[in-house]
């Protein structure tokens, strides 16, 4: 007898019954023919590997004595001045030495100045605010320390025919030239 949830769930004719274990075995062998797939991308063939071509020489290739244990080059990153030296040379250049001058008690804030480019201060804009100001017909303020950033730079080109108002801590000569050439202002805070 089949399973008997099976027979009290669905009122089925044989049609049926026999569609569904085709059905049923069809995906079983689409899912074996996937895994097989699977597996023969991941394997290696076995006729060449090392282990089958050192078959018949004792050790395999390990030595006697040690056996293919322990650490012979030693642990981790040893010898990277000694006999790793080649590899850290080629691999890890800069890895040994030092670089420069220490900065003791480094106060980073003192040093923070994200930038961003003229080319970009349009896109920081809300839709809303340009809208409002191009029915006031007037020039659309914009704080850029509001997004995160300190130095407004002249990279790129701004929209034509829109002028802004921007507010900034620092700003560079180009970007403040290119700013006024197309009608807008730069205001400096603290």
């Amino acid at each position: 007898m089949l399973n008997c949830t099976f027979h009290m769930r669905s009122k089925s004719t044989p049609r049926k019954q026999f569609m569904l274990s085709v059905k049923s075995m069809y995906a079983m062998i689409y899912q074996g023919q996937s895994r097989i797939q699977s597996k023969n991308l991941t394997k290696m063939t076995t006729r060449f590997k090392k282990n089958r071509k050192k078959r018949g020489h004792v050790s395999a290739g390990h030595g006697r004595i040690g056996k293919h244990r322990k650490h012979p080059g030693g642990r981790g990153n040893a010898g990277g001045m000694h006999h790793h030296r080649i590899l850290f040379d080629k691999y890890h250049p800069g890895y040994f030495g030092k670089v420069g001058m220490r900065y003791f008690h480094k106060l980073r804030n003192k040093f923070y100045n994200p930038i961003v480019n003229i080319d970009k201060i349009a896109s920081l804009i809300p839709q809303d605010v340009k809208e409002k100001a191009l029915k006031e017909n007037k020039a659309p303020m914009i704080d850029v320390t509001q997004f995160g950033f300190f130095k407004l730079l002249g990279k790129g080109v701004l929209p034509q025919n829109q002028p802004f108002v921007v507010k900034t801590k620092l700003i560079s000569k180009i970007a403040e030239k290119k700013i006024k050439e197309a009608g807008g202002a730069v205001v400096l805070t603290a």
